[in-house]
């Protein structure tokens, strides 16, 4: 490390993907930048509006390719002692299930200033954007937001689905498509009535946004007749029958 002052990172989250719901904020920041650091999450739309010799792929998708957290982490501490000014754009929001956090504490560490710029994030827009509200007064006070993909290291989970069954509300999946089966039927043997209405959106917010709905017993195989994949949210309780009731007149996605 040289003896001049260290850039600076900032942690931007981009939304669900459509360009026009970045901030006001990022969209400048991005302009700014000198390097920008991106996951594939934020989508083609926004990533394209980065002019291609400043930026770095370091995305990870569920299944696929992978950029291991300890590079990034690297990475822009090295990008930030060159007296860069960084922007490593997440997808949604940058600590909602997106590794902020562990980024934010790492560059601390390492004496590099950072500022995190909030997102829309993707749990709440996406269903939005399908026209499934993720409370409604006639049938929930309250959501929960979860993780479908968690650190395949850990001993054992530590989603509690018995414990969401029970709890009622509408339940969101993060990154969840791929293990849609197991929580399903965790939930059904929590007790959750098979019944419960479950609402997959895919991309949402791109230009290639898909929607597919079944119940907590049938959303499987719809998933799978639906050609439904990653990036996907997962919607489970009565908000995710919302949809039938406006989809003729939503406009917008």
């Amino acid at each position: 490390m040289t003896d001049a002052a260290p850039g600076k990172v900032y942690l931007v989250g981009s939304g669900p993907g459509d360009p026009d719901l970045l901030t006001v904020k990022a969209k400048r920041l991005l302009e700014e930048a000198d390097v920008v650091l991106h996951d594939k999450l934020p989508g083609p739309e926004i990533i394209g509006m980065i002019p291609e010799e400043k930026r770095e792929d370091v995305g990870k998708r569920a299944g696929g390719e992978w950029t291991p957290q300890e590079y990034t982490n690297a990475r822009l501490v090295e990008l930030a002692e060159e007296g860069n000014t960084v922007v490593r754009l997440k997808g949604g929001d940058p600590t909602v299930f997106g590794r902020g956090g562990e980024e934010l504490a790492h560059l601390a560490e390492n004496g590099i200033p950072v500022e995190v710029v909030p997102g829309i994030t993707s749990a709440i827009a996406g269903p939005e954007a399908a026209g499934i509200p993720v409370t409604h007064r006639d049938y929930t006070s309250s959501v929960s937001f979860v993780t479908g993909h968690e650190d395949p290291t850990k001993d054992e989970s530590a989603v509690d689905w018995d414990a969401l069954a029970a709890t009622g509300g509408t339940l969101v999946v993060l990154m969840g498509v791929g293990k849609l089966p197991q929580y399903t039927e965790a939930l059904r043997e929590a007790g959750m009535d098979p019944d419960t209405p479950v609402a997959l959106v895919e991309r949402a917010t791109w230009p290639d946004q898909q929607v597919a709905t079944g119940t907590l017993d049938t959303i499987v195989s719809v998933r799978d007749e639906a050609g439904i994949e990653p990036p996907a949210i997962t919607v489970i309780g009565e908000v995710a029958g919302e949809r039938e009731r406006v989809v003729e007149f939503l406009e917008g996605y």
